[in-house]
């Protein structure tokens, strides 16, 4: 029986079959040899299948070699964009660099001194031009301007008297105390200290000052006759030391004496000797508890070279009067006349008894209230606390009444050759103060009690006015400052 190709296929497709196959004849398996072939290789096929995880692994292994092959491949692009970016980095620093050079070396050519600046910024340096020539023996003080300000309370400054040295200050001032035969320095019993005494803080620190302003050398082996003043840029400007004696004066007065001794030695000290002043870098004046009688006298002062802090506010001279031109400088103290005192006048006034040495500035010691009392030869100051012979200030402004008795005061000091000055001045607003500054000024007062060392000394006081309003009566520019340019009422030069 003859079976169809596809029985035959299907005979050959299955394994258990397969020798039976072979009583088949020759023709029949001719006739399906290629099928066979192809079977036989399906079969070797499905009987040689590997595992899945062969193939799986194999299949990983495959990917993986490719990753790797594409990674080195991304590698090596980004390595060379790397070094690119990085060569173009660097000749970017290396163009900033060069630029950068070239703009320094532009400045150094600016800034550093060539020629003539360069002599003149090195002057003075060791092994150039003008090596050891760039001070000078009195340098002490040099390039400061002094100015007419009183520096108050100086010994409560940081660095006593040379603060105020180094502002300008013509003035100074140290409370003095007696304790077991010593001049103490200070405000109150309370802050008294040892170490701070009238030689330590003032009168050893003006002997090294003044024999440094006035050296001795082989050129010249004798002193110079001119004896200079603790200022280089004006030698001639005494320095006003104001010694405010708050004991019992008489008790005080010979330890006073004594510690001026060694000023006294190198004539130093501004003194009378009945006919004209002899000014000297130095002038003494007591205040406080000082006795005016005993700085009156030929015996206890004979030297004349301490002089009184007399009482301004008993100076009082009409300003309308043509006897004297308001703002008018204090008569020379050089001059005779300057040193007389008109006959006192006659009253109950003269016949007072002798006031105690504690009665305070301009009365201790006094036998009159006569001002006429007080001349250049015996006082130099004529002094006021400024609310006692002012008063208050409403709205912030001089009234017509005080300034009439600001320029009576002031007038009457002036016309005794003495300087006027007030003390306790407002402090705070500080626009208040620069305005007090200010009208003081202005109206002739001949030194200006300041505790602001920095702030008096600036140019211009009524920069920022505030609410406090100038005087109306009087017309001044707003440029106010303790200046030698400024000029005060009637032209008269401050």
């Amino acid at each position: 029986m003859h079976t169809s190709p596809a029985e035959s296929i299907g005979l050959t497709a299955r394994g258990p079959y397969l020798d039976d196959a072979n009583a088949y004849s020759d023709s029949h398996l001719s006739v399906s040899d290629t099928l066979l072939e192809d079977d036989s290789d399906s079969l070797n096929e499905n009987f040689q299948q590997r595992p899945k995880w062969r193939t799986l692994f194999s299949s990983k292994t495959t990917n993986r070699a490719r990753r790797k092959s594409s990674n080195a491949g991304n590698v090596t692009r980004e390595k060379r964009i790397l070094g690119k970016r990085k060569g173009s980095r660097l000749c970017l620093k290396v163009g900033l660099g060069i630029l950068l050079l070239s703009l320094i070396g532009s400045l150094v050519v600016l800034v550093l001194p060539h020629g003539v600046h360069k002599i003149v910024d090195s002057w003075g340096r060791p092994g150039l031009i003008g090596a050891n020539l760039a001070s000078w023996p009195t340098d002490f003080s040099r390039d400061i301007t002094p100015i007419r300000c009183h520096s108050h309370n100086d010994y409560w400054r940081r660095v006593p008297l040379y603060s105020a040295i180094e502002a300008g200050c013509i003035g100074v001032e140290a409370d003095i105390w007696l304790f077991q035969d010593e001049l103490f320095v200070g405000h109150s019993i309370a802050s008294l200290t040892p170490n701070r005494t009238l030689n330590s803080l003032y009168i050893y620190p003006l002997l090294d000052i003044l024999s440094k302003q006035n050296p001795k050398h082989t050129l010249t082996p004798e002193r110079d006759p001119q004896i200079h003043g603790v200022f280089d840029t004006d030698p001639e400007q005494t320095l006003i030391f104001l010694i405010d004696f708050k004991t019992a004066g008489a008790a005080l007065w010979p330890y006073v004496q004594s510690a001026l001794e060694p000023l006294r030695k190198q004539n130093y000290l501004t003194r009378a000797n009945g006919t004209e002043i002899i000014p000297g870098p130095i002038t003494v004046v007591g205040t406080g508890n000082t006795p005016f009688d005993l700085v009156d006298s030929d015996t206890s002062n004979p030297h004349h070279d301490i002089f009184f802090d007399s009482p301004l506010a008993d100076m009082y001279e009409d300003p309308n009067s043509e006897s004297l031109p308001l703002g008018t400088n204090p008569p020379e103290a050089t001059s005779k006349e300057g040193m007389q005192a008109e006959a006192p006048s006659t009253g109950d006034a003269t016949n007072m008894e002798r006031r105690s040495d504690e009665e305070g500035q301009g009365k201790s010691g006094t036998t009159s209230d006569n001002p006429d009392a007080y001349n250049a030869g015996n006082s130099y100051y004529a002094s006021v606390a400024f609310g006692e012979a002012i008063g208050q200030l409403w709205d912030g402004k001089f009234s017509e009444d005080q300034l009439d008795k600001l320029r009576g005061q002031i007038r009457g000091a002036h016309k005794r050759g003495l300087k006027a000055r007030y003390w306790d001045l407002p402090f705070w607003p500080i626009s208040l103060r620069n305005h007090v500054w200010d009208v003081l000024v202005k109206e002739g007062v001949d030194l200006l009690n300041v505790d602001d060392l920095k702030g008096a000394t600036k140019r211009n006081w009524n920069k920022h006015h505030g609410w406090w309003k100038r005087t109306k009566s009087v017309s001044y520019d707003v440029n106010g400052g303790i200046d030698g340019s400024i000029e005060g009422p009637a032209g008269a030069v401050f």
